[in-house]
Protein backbone atom coordinates (compact mmCIF):
# COMPACT_ATOMS: atom_id res chain seq x y z
CA UNK A 1 0.00 0.00 0.00
CA UNK A 2 0.80 3.50 -0.89
CA UNK A 3 -0.33 6.73 0.16
CA UNK A 4 0.06 9.91 1.80
CA UNK A 5 1.06 10.37 5.28
CA UNK A 6 -1.01 13.16 5.71
CA UNK A 7 -4.16 11.70 4.71
CA UNK A 8 -5.42 10.99 8.43
CA UNK A 9 -9.13 9.65 9.43
CA UNK A 10 -10.37 13.06 10.75
CA UNK A 11 -8.82 15.02 7.55
CA UNK A 12 -10.84 16.16 4.24
CA UNK A 13 -9.37 13.00 3.01
CA UNK A 14 -10.25 10.97 5.71
CA UNK A 15 -12.32 8.57 3.04
CA UNK A 16 -9.29 7.59 1.56
CA UNK A 17 -8.15 6.65 5.18
CA UNK A 18 -10.95 4.31 5.52
CA UNK A 19 -10.78 2.89 2.08
CA UNK A 20 -7.20 1.86 2.72
CA UNK A 21 -8.30 0.34 6.19
CA UNK A 22 -11.16 -1.69 4.20
CA UNK A 23 -9.36 -2.92 1.81
CA UNK A 24 -6.16 -4.09 4.09
CA UNK A 25 -9.06 -5.52 6.36
CA UNK A 26 -11.00 -7.64 3.43
CA UNK A 27 -7.16 -8.59 1.73
CA UNK A 28 -5.89 -9.77 5.00
CA UNK A 29 -9.28 -12.09 5.51
CA UNK A 30 -9.72 -13.56 2.42
CA UNK A 31 -5.51 -14.38 2.21
CA UNK A 32 -6.01 -15.57 6.05
CA UNK A 33 -8.87 -18.09 4.70
CA UNK A 34 -6.96 -19.62 1.48
CA UNK A 35 -6.64 -23.00 2.25
CA UNK A 36 -2.98 -23.37 1.56
CA UNK A 37 -1.72 -22.31 4.57
CA UNK A 38 1.73 -21.46 2.41
CA UNK A 39 -0.49 -19.20 0.44
CA UNK A 40 -0.60 -16.05 2.34
CA UNK A 41 -0.95 -12.41 1.24
CA UNK A 42 0.29 -9.82 3.74
CA UNK A 43 -0.07 -6.12 3.49
CA UNK A 44 3.10 -4.24 3.71
CA UNK A 45 3.47 -0.43 4.12
CA UNK A 46 5.58 2.36 4.45
CA UNK A 47 5.45 2.10 8.27
CA UNK A 48 4.21 5.61 8.67
CA UNK A 49 1.23 7.64 9.41
CA UNK A 50 -1.52 8.70 6.91
CA UNK A 51 -2.61 5.53 4.66
CA UNK A 52 0.37 3.82 5.63
CA UNK A 53 -1.11 3.44 9.28
CA UNK A 54 -4.90 2.62 7.67
CA UNK A 55 -3.36 -0.46 5.83
CA UNK A 56 -1.74 -1.42 8.99
CA UNK A 57 -4.60 -0.85 11.09
CA UNK A 58 -7.00 -3.21 8.44
CA UNK A 59 -4.82 -6.10 8.01
CA UNK A 60 -3.95 -5.96 12.19
CA UNK A 61 -8.16 -5.51 13.03
CA UNK A 62 -8.90 -8.38 10.71
CA UNK A 63 -6.35 -10.94 12.41
CA UNK A 64 -3.73 -10.38 10.64
CA UNK A 65 0.51 -9.77 10.30
CA UNK A 66 1.52 -7.19 8.27
CA UNK A 67 5.07 -5.62 7.45
CA UNK A 68 5.99 -1.65 7.82
CA UNK A 69 9.16 -0.34 6.12
CA UNK A 70 9.69 2.65 7.61
CA UNK A 71 12.36 5.65 6.59
CA UNK A 72 14.22 7.77 8.80
CA UNK A 73 12.68 11.50 8.40
CA UNK A 74 13.09 14.63 9.94
CA UNK A 75 9.33 14.78 10.37
CA UNK A 76 5.73 12.82 9.71
CA UNK A 77 7.43 9.58 9.70
CA UNK A 78 7.17 7.89 13.39
CA UNK A 79 5.79 4.52 13.00
CA UNK A 80 2.53 3.02 13.48
CA UNK A 81 1.33 0.94 16.14
CA UNK A 82 -0.53 -1.56 14.05
CA UNK A 83 2.72 -2.93 12.33
CA UNK A 84 3.29 -6.80 13.30
CA UNK A 85 6.66 -5.67 16.21
CA UNK A 86 8.88 -8.09 14.63
CA UNK A 87 8.14 -7.28 10.75
CA UNK A 88 8.80 -3.63 11.29
CA UNK A 89 11.81 -2.22 9.44
CA UNK A 90 13.57 1.30 9.32
CA UNK A 91 15.50 2.62 6.38
CA UNK A 92 18.04 5.35 5.91
CA UNK A 93 18.01 5.40 2.43
CA UNK A 94 15.13 5.49 -0.07
CA UNK A 95 16.70 3.62 -2.77
CA UNK A 96 17.22 0.70 -0.46
CA UNK A 97 13.48 0.79 0.96
CA UNK A 98 12.07 0.89 -2.46
CA UNK A 99 14.05 -2.12 -3.60
CA UNK A 100 12.27 -4.48 -1.01
CA UNK A 101 9.21 -2.95 -2.11
CA UNK A 102 9.45 -3.79 -5.49
CA UNK A 103 10.71 -7.02 -4.46
CA UNK A 104 8.64 -8.30 -2.27
CA UNK A 105 5.24 -6.83 -3.86
CA UNK A 106 2.96 -8.96 -5.82
CA UNK A 107 0.35 -6.25 -5.72
CA UNK A 108 0.10 -2.32 -5.06
CA UNK A 109 -2.38 -0.16 -4.03
CA UNK A 110 -1.71 3.16 -4.64
CA UNK A 111 -3.70 6.15 -3.08
CA UNK A 112 -4.03 9.42 -2.88
CA UNK A 113 -0.53 11.51 -2.01
CA UNK A 114 2.21 13.55 -2.63
CA UNK A 115 5.68 13.71 -3.72
CA UNK A 116 6.72 10.45 -2.32
CA UNK A 117 3.89 8.52 -3.20
CA UNK A 118 3.86 10.07 -7.16
CA UNK A 119 7.53 8.74 -6.78
CA UNK A 120 7.30 5.62 -5.43
CA UNK A 121 4.21 4.69 -7.98
CA UNK A 122 6.61 6.29 -11.42
CA UNK A 123 8.81 3.90 -10.18
CA UNK A 124 7.46 0.62 -10.15
CA UNK A 125 5.35 1.77 -13.60
CA UNK A 126 8.88 2.34 -15.11
CA UNK A 127 10.25 -0.83 -13.52
CA UNK A 128 6.58 -2.72 -14.87
CA UNK A 129 7.15 -0.82 -18.29
CA UNK A 130 10.63 -1.76 -18.93
CA UNK A 131 10.67 -5.44 -17.77
CA UNK A 132 13.02 -4.88 -14.86
CA UNK A 133 10.31 -6.60 -12.54
CA UNK A 134 9.90 -10.50 -14.07
CA UNK A 135 7.56 -11.36 -11.49
CA UNK A 136 3.83 -10.84 -12.32
CA UNK A 137 2.33 -7.28 -10.50
CA UNK A 138 -0.82 -5.34 -10.75
CA UNK A 139 -0.81 -2.09 -9.36
CA UNK A 140 -4.41 -0.50 -8.48
CA UNK A 141 -4.69 3.65 -8.52
CA UNK A 142 -7.69 4.18 -5.73
CA UNK A 143 -9.48 7.16 -6.14
CA UNK A 144 -10.09 7.92 -10.12
CA UNK A 145 -11.09 11.06 -9.79
CA UNK A 146 -7.73 12.03 -8.08
CA UNK A 147 -5.47 10.13 -10.07
CA UNK A 148 -7.12 11.39 -13.26
CA UNK A 149 -5.95 14.94 -12.18
CA UNK A 150 -2.81 14.90 -10.89
CA UNK A 151 -1.24 12.19 -13.57
CA UNK A 152 -3.07 13.24 -17.30
CA UNK A 153 -2.06 9.25 -18.60
CA UNK A 154 -4.35 9.94 -21.63
CA UNK A 155 -1.66 13.48 -22.72
CA UNK A 156 1.59 11.14 -22.02
CA UNK A 157 0.12 8.76 -24.23
CA UNK A 158 -0.76 11.95 -27.04
CA UNK A 159 2.85 13.00 -26.83
CA UNK A 160 4.06 9.92 -27.52
CA UNK A 161 6.03 9.69 -24.49
CA UNK A 162 4.18 6.58 -23.57
CA UNK A 163 2.73 3.62 -25.36
CA UNK A 164 -1.23 3.28 -25.56
CA UNK A 165 0.08 -0.32 -23.72
CA UNK A 166 1.38 1.22 -20.91
CA UNK A 167 -2.19 1.91 -20.07
CA UNK A 168 -2.78 -1.45 -18.85
CA UNK A 169 -0.18 -1.43 -16.48
CA UNK A 170 -2.33 -0.27 -13.87
CA UNK A 171 -6.14 -0.06 -12.95
CA UNK A 172 -8.57 1.99 -11.10
CA UNK A 173 -10.70 1.36 -8.18
CA UNK A 174 -13.00 3.68 -6.52
CA UNK A 175 -14.42 1.43 -3.57
CA UNK A 176 -12.76 -1.14 -1.36
CA UNK A 177 -14.89 -4.11 -2.98
CA UNK A 178 -13.64 -3.21 -6.76
CA UNK A 179 -10.02 -2.87 -5.41
CA UNK A 180 -10.62 -6.69 -3.70
CA UNK A 181 -12.08 -7.82 -6.90
CA UNK A 182 -8.80 -6.80 -8.98
CA UNK A 183 -6.70 -7.94 -5.82
CA UNK A 184 -8.10 -11.56 -5.83
CA UNK A 185 -8.57 -12.19 -9.67
CA UNK A 186 -4.83 -11.38 -10.12
CA UNK A 187 -3.54 -13.15 -6.79
CA UNK A 188 -5.40 -16.07 -7.87
CA UNK A 189 -4.99 -16.38 -11.29
CA UNK A 190 -0.86 -15.64 -10.97
CA UNK A 191 0.09 -16.41 -7.70
CA UNK A 192 -2.34 -19.14 -5.79
CA UNK A 193 -0.67 -21.91 -8.07
CA UNK A 194 2.89 -20.35 -9.39
CA UNK A 195 5.50 -21.82 -11.02
CA UNK A 196 8.28 -23.04 -8.75
CA UNK A 197 10.75 -20.47 -8.56
CA UNK A 198 14.25 -21.45 -9.46
CA UNK A 199 16.56 -23.02 -6.73
CA UNK A 200 20.21 -20.47 -6.19
CA UNK A 201 18.85 -17.80 -8.70
CA UNK A 202 18.96 -13.88 -7.75
CA UNK A 203 15.95 -11.72 -6.94
CA UNK A 204 13.68 -10.98 -9.89
CA UNK A 205 14.51 -7.13 -9.99
CA UNK A 206 18.21 -7.31 -9.41
CA UNK A 207 18.70 -10.30 -11.88
CA UNK A 208 20.71 -9.59 -15.41
CA UNK A 209 19.47 -9.83 -18.39
CA UNK A 210 22.77 -10.74 -20.58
Amino acid sequence: FFGSARITVDGPLGRYYEAAREVARLVTEWSEHLENPSHRFVVCSGGGPGIMEAANRGAYEAGGKSIGLNIGLPFEQQPNPYITPELGFEFHYFFMRKFWFAYLAKALVVFPGGFGTLDELCEILTLAQTQKIESKIVIVLYGSAYWKEIINFDALVKYGTISESDLELFQYADTPEAALDILQKFLTTHYLTPEPEPAGEAPEIARSRV
